[in-house]
């Protein structure tokens, strides 16, 4: 006789990419998507009572043979906060809810979510690795060595290759984001027609984020006064064929976004608020968001008048734009 299969889920973690896929993978299993949408039930764990939550997962399918009740943060809200302890009401709610899940219908599936990691010792953690009828499953992002080989899996997943070379070189510039990582792997995959491997020339005609990834690393050179760095970062962007007054353009643009950002970081923002408030990815915002204790607002600003000046020196013709940036990288190094 073989395992019963699992009627309540417990996927956690902070993999929200992988999470998401999974589920809708478990939905694709359950049969046709229109009858199961029809099915299908999304509850507010913060919200959400025992009573609603067994309402919805004791109600018999329509015309189906699974009905699916999908509940995020329940499970988080059952947990204590650092240092405090749960209300009666919250134990009593998971003391009720851990007598509940083993006796779910069977034709019910109920997946609980999480954002985050819940601790090991949560009872319904606990109770799901210990009844036949719980599941657990632990969503956990690739750690910085392994993204470029789960990279090369997602390329092979979308029916491509990658050189090794090029798919460290996207996960360089684009970092742990998962989801706006296949993105770029789906149109690589596309521009090279799965015909050849994507090399580090296909990385940077399509992703937009890797020259803008080297001028991040200029920036945080210039923060940290390592004016080598910084001046061997400029020549690779000059090697590569940037041209100095685009490159220019790019130093601006990152210096204006420093001097936004510390605004809204000095007024207590968070990194998601200001990604909202500025409408930039999150990804390139919270770089920004750590890049800013590099410099003071008075810094930025002085910084900012500098790049001015060199923008007009080199449009007047004072001075040539390689040496303009030469020296503007120096003098920035030193800047205190």
């Amino acid at each position: 006789m073989g395992k019963p299969t699992p009627t309540f889920y417990v996927f956690h973690g902070t993999d929200e990419f992988t999470q998401a896929e999974t589920l809708s993978d478990f939905k694709r299993k359950l049969g046709p998507p229109d009858t199961v949408d029809l099915n299908t039930t999304y509850l507010d764990g913060k919200r959400i009572t025992l009573g609603e939550l067994r309402h919805a997962c004791d109600a018999i399918p329509f015309l189906a043979e699974k009905r699916l009740v999908i509940v995020t943060g329940l499970l988080a809200h059952l947990s204590p906060r650092r240092g405090q302890q749960l209300s009666q009401s919250q134990h009593e709610y998971l003391d009720a809810l851990t007598d509940y899940l083993p006796t779910l219908p069977p034709t019910t599936r109920l997946v609980l979510v999480e954002s985050l990691a819940l601790p090991a010792q949560h009872p319904i953690l606990q109770l799901a690795r210990e009844t036949k009828r719980g599941y657990v499953k632990q969503f956990d992002p690739p750690r910085d060595r392994e993204l470029p080989q789960w990279i090369v899996s997602r390329v092979q997943r979308h029916g491509g290759e990658i050189e090794l070379r090029a798919a460290h070189q996207l996960a360089a510039a684009i970092d742990a984001d998962l989801r706006l990582l296949d993105q770029e792997i789906q149109k690589l995959v596309t521009y090279t027609n799965a015909e050849r491997p994507i090399s580090t020339a296909d990385v940077d005609t399509l992703v937009p984020y890797t020259q803008a990834a080297v001028v991040f690393d200029m920036v945080d050179a210039l923060g940290r006064r390592d004016g080598r760095t910084a001046a061997q970062t400029l020549h690779r962007l000059l090697d590569d064929g940037e041209h100095p007054m685009g490159l220019l353009a790019m130093i601006v643009r990152q210096f204006r976004l420093l001097i936004q950002v510390k605004e809204l970081k000095t007024e207590g923002a968070s990194s998601r608020e200001i990604a909202q408030a500025l409408k930039l990815h999150p990804f390139p915002t919270s770089k920004l968001y750590n890049q800013v204790t590099h410099f003071t607002a008075a810094q930025l600003e002085m910084v900012y008048r500098h790049l001015m000046d060199t923008d007009v020196a080199i449009k007047t013709g004072e001075i040539e734009p390689e040496v303009a940036l030469d020296l503007l990288v120096a003098g920035l190094a030193a800047t205190e």
